[in-house]
């Protein structure tokens, strides 16, 4: 029972942002509806519709960023998410995979990394600058050596281009935190396509957060966290100030303080804990948003 009155909160609340829990749903902003994000670097001419997929698995990330000619991975869930991510690179007619963003090594955003390794040619894994003991960081770093990969672990804030992509990879900037260590070490994604700005934040909490308040505004984030609360999220929200919200959790792990902030601020929010797999579409001048529903 508790659940389910957990459910009705979450939905309720979720309803003030402009996004129901119905099995689909969508929004659309255009250039008349948000400013164009900043950036450090000139992005190329978006000549091809961008697609990204946040995978419903749980508290996890999984994300597939996918033009017509070239994919990015950011996370792959836990080690049972692998087959999905598989099935949805299938799906998607992925061959090779140009870049594997991984941002922390803790299990829900690495677990399913060693199966897609075996499965598809992976060209380049940036991965953050720390040391993990885990099993599925060792099944992650077998499958590596088997394709002869290793990790690209950027020391300075690392800009680069996939096709009309523009990303820019932020690393953690401190050898310490007080809370959250590996979370905080979070590699913090800047995607632009044409005038759309997405931002990938993994689990950065407070400090991490603290980071990159100047990173610049967005129209679409990846909450932090796992929609967990964060002193600062509020804070964080007005820096950046994203038109979209999407948050990769489940109904145990979102706090409604999150929730709050968002739509005390208007963001249209996404959680796939509630609207299922969740896609964005970019054609680099509008950005639409939808969910599949909860039967995915």
């Amino acid at each position: 029972m508790k659940r389910i009155r957990l459910a009705s909160i979450l939905t309720a609340v979720l309803l003030l942002t402009g996004c129901g829990a119905a099995p689909s749903s969508s929004s659309t902003a255009s250039p008349a509806d948000t400013q164009p994000a900043e950036t450090t670097a000139a992005a190329p001419a978006a000549e091809e519709t961008l697609t990204v997929t946040f995978l419903k698995c749980g508290k996890a990330d999984a994300m597939l960023l996918k033009t017509d000619t070239h994919a990015v991975v950011i996370d792959c869930g836990e080690k049972s998410d692998g087959s999905k991510m598989v099935d949805l690179l299938n799906a998607q007619g992925v061959e090779t995979i140009d870049c594997m963003i991984l941002t922390h090594y803790d299990q829900d955003h690495i677990g399913g990394a060693a199966k897609v390794v075996k499965k598809f040619d992976v060209q380049e894994i940036i991965a953050s600058d720390y040391e993990e003991v885990s099993s599925e960081y060792e099944k992650l770093t077998a499958a590596m050596a088997d394709k002869d990969l290793t990790f690209t672990i950027p020391e300075d804030p690392l800009t680069f281009t996939v096709g009309d992509l523009l990303l820019e990879v932020y690393p953690h900037e401190n050898a310490e935190y007080a809370d959250g260590f590996d979370n905080n070490c979070s590699l913090v994604t800047k995607v632009t396509h044409g005038s759309n700005v997405l931002l990938f934040t993994g689990d950065a909490m407070q400090e991490r957060l603290e980071e990159i308040m100047d990173i610049g505004t967005c129209d679409l984030l990846k909450v932090p966290y796992h929609g967990r609360s964060i002193d600062n999220l509020g804070t964080f929200l007005d820096a950046v100030k994203p038109t979209y919200a999407v948050i990769s959790t489940s109904q145990d792990e979102l706090a409604s303080s999150t929730l709050e902030a968002l739509s005390s601020r208007k963001i249209v929010t996404y959680a796939t804990c509630l609207h299922g797999t969740v896609t964005a579409v970019s054609d680099g001048k509008s950005l639409t948003v939808s969910a599949a529903g909860l039967d995915t």
